[in-house]
């Protein structure tokens, strides 16, 4: 990290969190981020889920929610990019404060609510914007919809043709009852709908909890590949609040970081016993031994944000960098190699 980006860095953390979120995106786009393009080589590069990436370290939904900054993000060393959660209709979301700092547990609490431009202006800004790496967009459903199941499919069909895969969120614990879409019933309909509204055929990722039981694992794991999902993202924010010490641990929301990185990739590896589908994984990310753990419990590629909160977006970079040095270290030609390797560690 230079110098340039701790100063940075620490300037926002005296700010609101939200609103530091803000400035980071707008220096984003006034050309202030660092710009490597996607860190790539023989052991980075793959494909995964129908996608050809430079390198399987992603950034999660979440970060760019309204596909504002996507050209510089595209250049920091991502090997793919993750934007939205998007909903048909605008709409703002809980009432703020919504995010916090849990600086003591290298953690964040949101309780964002789906605040967001809505797919119509989120669509057009894909549009408007070629980016050098693959682009998915994460589909919402709108908190006071009667059908929320036809939202995902209607965020789709208006969205799809902008990018690469698309990422049905049954999973955020700040929008009430969507979590109930991960049962198997639900879930079933739920993805015929949005598979129907798929004519361009992108590649489908579906994201789960961390908080799920053995069976409900099962039954989402047979249910998506049943369904024609290309891939599952394991996973979203926890609702649990185990060992934290931050002023801030009984705020209600999704917990992301790193205390999220062990339930995590528990999930993770039980569900690589569950599917041969790509699996995706998310939660508490801050290195590239952490990504390459990951991958060794299961994961074909990984994402992260929280960590470039107190990282900073170089991370990404450093640690696709830090990846390939490890494979090379062990003497693994690609990452698919490595794939699962280590599974049996988190079981």
């Amino acid at each position: 990290m230079t110098l340039a980006e701790r100063i940075g860095l620490a300037a926002l953390r005296r700010l609101d969190p939200e609103t530091a979120h803000g400035l980071a995106l707008r220096g984003l786009r006034a050309g202030l981020a660092p710009g490597p393009g996607a860190v790539t080589g023989d052991r980075l590069r793959g494909r995964v889920a129908g996608l050809d990436l430079p390198n399987p370290v992603g950034l999660a939904a979440g970060f760019d929610k309204n596909a504002t900054a996507l050209g510089p993000l595209s250049r920091a060393g991502f090997g793919f990019l993750e934007v939205g959660a998007a909903t048909p209709r605008p709409q703002d979301g809980n009432p703020r404060p919504r995010l916090f700092r849990l600086a003591e547990d290298r953690a964040a609490i949101n309780r964002f609510g789906f605040n967001n431009d809505g797919v119509e202006a989120i669509a057009a800004r894909l549009g408007a914007t070629p980016t050098a790496v693959p682009r998915g967009l994460n589909l919402g459903a709108n908190k006071d919809s009667d059908d929320r199941a036809a939202d995902f499919a209607d965020v789709l069909r208006r969205a799809g043709p902008e990018v690469d895969f698309a990422t049905v969120n049954v999973s955020s614990p700040n929008t009430e009852r969507l979590r109930d879409l991960q049962g198997a019933d639900a879930l079933r309909g739920l993805l015929d709908g949005v598979m129907a509204a798929n004519p361009l055929r992108i590649p489908i990722f579906l994201k789960i909890a961390p908080d799920l039981a053995g069976r409900e694992l099962e039954d989402i794991a047979r249910v998506a590949a049943a369904s024609g999902v290309a891939a599952i993202v394991a996973t979203n924010t926890t609702l649990a609040r185990d060992g934290l010490r931050s002023k801030h641990r009984d705020q209600a929301g999704g917990l992301s970081g790193l205390p999220l990185f062990a339930p995590s990739t528990r999930v993770l590896a039980r569900l690589s016993t569950l599917t041969d589908l790509p699996l995706i994984g998310v939660g508490g990310i801050a290195s590239a031994e952490d990504a390459y753990a990951k991958i060794r419990a299961g994961a074909s590629a990984v994402q992260l944000y929280t960590a470039l909160v107190y990282g900073g977006l170089s991370l990404a970079a450093r640690i696709a960098t830090g990846l390939d040095a490890l494979l090379a270290r062990d003497g693994i030609a690609s990452v698919a190699e490595a794939v699962g390797t280590d599974r049996d560690r988190w079981l």
